[in-house]
């Protein structure tokens, strides 16, 4: 498709032609390399022709390189100030790419409507990161597959199995909706301004959800129940959301669980076994 990438002197004009300084706020750090770009298109398999979503596209380094692999993009934009500028940016660059862009001025956490894309390929924001995954995959069941670039902590707890240090809440929700794994690192030095974490890519598959999704609210609520103190064994941490711990530790043995586990010891069937035992 070859439509040109941006450089970090061009995403520095840009800012400054739009008097923006980019706020930790918004968690508005923008990559100037385009062979990262060409990277995380590559490794996401994006399709000439797939609808793909982009949230926080921010200056627009990775709309071009999706632009460029023959994508449709819908891109989710909080500030205004980006979203109005960002299709100018690519008609300035390539005016029959515009016409594959469509830009949704709205909070990636609450945004609904969005059009049937099948891919999520984003550099998520990082302090809103998991919340946003979890809106989006819980409100458009299009999506087949994402890869996203998240700071590195939050990457590594959501593809974490249980039993890992770092599995908590954020890996048993995820895993409800398909396969979570880690697909590379990412240098600090292609950011602009350079953040003071390491970020990772995270690559999704869905698969069939782990339960009806009548019963996933419960499931949530036993998973944040279950880590919310984490060094308790299930019949303690549980005690409070099923009405005492003589009733959790039933539960518990109901669904094949011993009630001595804790949280990070449990898969998302293991919840899911729970919540059905508790519901009848």
């Amino acid at each position: 498709m070859s439509v040109p990438l941006l450089g970090a002197a061009e995403i520095r004009d840009l800012a400054e032609r739009l008097d923006l300084q980019p706020t930790k706020k918004l968690g508005q750090n923008f990559v100037v390399d385009g062979n990262t770009v060409r990277r995380i298109v590559r490794a996401a398999g994006v399709a000439e022709g797939e609808h793909v979503l982009e949230v926080g596209p921010g200056l627009g380094s990775l709309t071009l390189g999706l632009l460029d692999a023959g994508a449709r993009v819908t891109a989710v934009e909080i500030d205004a100030r980006l979203a109005a500028q960002l299709p100018q940016t690519v008609a300035a660059l390539d005016a029959s790419a515009a016409s594959r862009l469509e830009v949704v001025e709205a909070d990636a956490l609450r945004v609904e409507g969005l059009p049937a894309v099948t891919r999520l390929v984003a550099n998520l924001p990082y302090n809103v990161s998991v919340p946003v995954l979890l809106h989006l995959l819980a409100t458009v069941p299009s999506l087949e597959g994402a890869l996203v670039m998240v700071q590195a902590e939050v990457g590594e707890r959501i593809a974490a199995p249980p039993g890992s240090k770092v599995y908590g809440s954020p890996s048993a929700k995820a895993a409800w909706y398909g396969r979570w794994s880690l697909a590379g690192r990412i240098s600090r030095q292609v950011f602009w301004p350079v953040p003071n974490v390491d970020s990772v890519l995270v690559r999704f598959e869905r698969t069939e959800p782990a339960g009806p999704s009548s019963a996933r609210a419960a499931v949530f609520a036993l998973i944040d129940a279950a880590f919310q103190q984490r060094r308790k064994m299930l019949r303690q941490s549980l005690s409070a959301l099923l009405g005492g711990s003589a009733a959790a530790t039933a539960a518990l043995e109901a669904a094949g669980v011993p009630a001595t586990a804790r949280g990070e010891e449990l898969g998302i069937a293991d919840f899911v076994r729970i919540a059905r035992t508790v519901r009848g």
